[in-house]
Formats: structure tokens, sequence, C-alpha cells
């Protein structure tokens, strides 16, 4: 998020929290990144994260297939605790450790096309793809989130509604242009 590597960084420990903004549609878009660890042992903490999150990187190091095997227990906990219409994303990070590969491409592929998320492979090392992650999902999210303001503005299309008339008394008009008292 703050298009550094460090070498001697740990992993994340419990959440951390960062901001980024991007451009879109010539607007500036304002998102809060909380990066969550996805050790075990924290995984009490995390689920509570999930709760009006608009958008989730699922993240795993190609180099190491059981963190790869961990995806579809986050993605099913994402799917049981976050918002119905949350965008989600697969990224399969350490692409610039090919020599070490675990998880092929294909294999990650075909599981993000057959759970309707995206799929991209970045390195944090070389930050290869590391903002067209971002700027993907943040930009799906932007398009969702416009799309549900303008629906909830104008309303569900639907035809006019019918207007009804009372009855009319036929008698009310001619009985309107008499005289009280003559």
């Amino acid at each position: 998020t703050r298009n550094e590597f460090n070498l001697e960084s740990k992993s994340t420990i419990g959440v951390e929290f960062a901001t980024r903004s991007i451009q879109v549609d010539k607007k500036t878009i304002k998102a809060q990144i909380w990066d969550t660890a996805g050790q075990e042992r924290y995984r009490a903490i995390t689920s509570a994260y999930y709760r009006g999150a608009v958008g989730a990187l699922l993240v795993y190091d190609i180099s190491k297939h059981n963190t790869y095997e961990n995806v579809e227990r986050w993605l099913k906990e994402l799917r049981d605790h976050a918002d119905s219409n949350i965008v989600i994303s697969l990224v399969g990070n350490k692409s610039d450790l090919r020599h070490l590969r675990s998880v092929p491409s294909d294999e990650a592929k075909s599981f993000s096309e057959k759970n309707g998320v995206s799929f991209i492979e970045t390195s944090a090392l070389d930050s290869t793809n590391v903002e067209q992650a971002f700027h993907t999902i943040l930009t799906e999210i932007y398009r969702i989130v416009s799309q549900r303001q303008i629906q909830d503005h104008i309303g569900p299309i639907s035809p006019n509604p019918p207007i009804h008339l009372p009855p009319t008394d036929p008698d009310f008009k001619s009985r309107q242009n008499t005289t009280c008292c003559s």
C-alpha cells in the first residue's frame, strides 16, 4: 500500500491499516485498506473485519502451496460474514519466485473462475501488478457502488402508477350552481 518493499518486514500480526487514493473516471477514490493476518492464530480477530468490507484481496504465496490451500476457507468465511455484494480478487503473490512456484497459475485461475472472483499474480518485491491489483478491485467497487446509488436515487424502474379518481356524483355539478336559500 505504500509502494515500497522491505525484505526485513515481518508478517502482519492481527491487523494493519492504510489508506490509498486512486483515480477512477476522473474522480479520486480514497480506500481504507485493512491488511489482516492470514495465520490461523489470528482467525478470530480478522473475521470481525469482514463486516462492512466492500472488497477483499485473498493473497497467497505462489511458492507455498499450503497458503493456497487456505484460500478456499478464507473465501467461505468472506461469503459467510461479509456483504453478499463484496468484490473479491484472488492474488498469487511472489511471482518473482518463478523457480520456486508450487501453485500453477492455471490452477488458481480455474479456481477463481469457478468461484466468480477475479485473479491476478503479483510481486511485492519487484512491484509487478501490485498497482493493477488495487486499481482493478477499487474500480469494480466504484462501479458497483455508483450503480447502486443511481438505482437508489431513481428507484425501481416501473411504469407510471395508475391514477385513481374517486367516483363522481352526477348531481354535484348541478347542485353547485344553485343558490342556497331561494
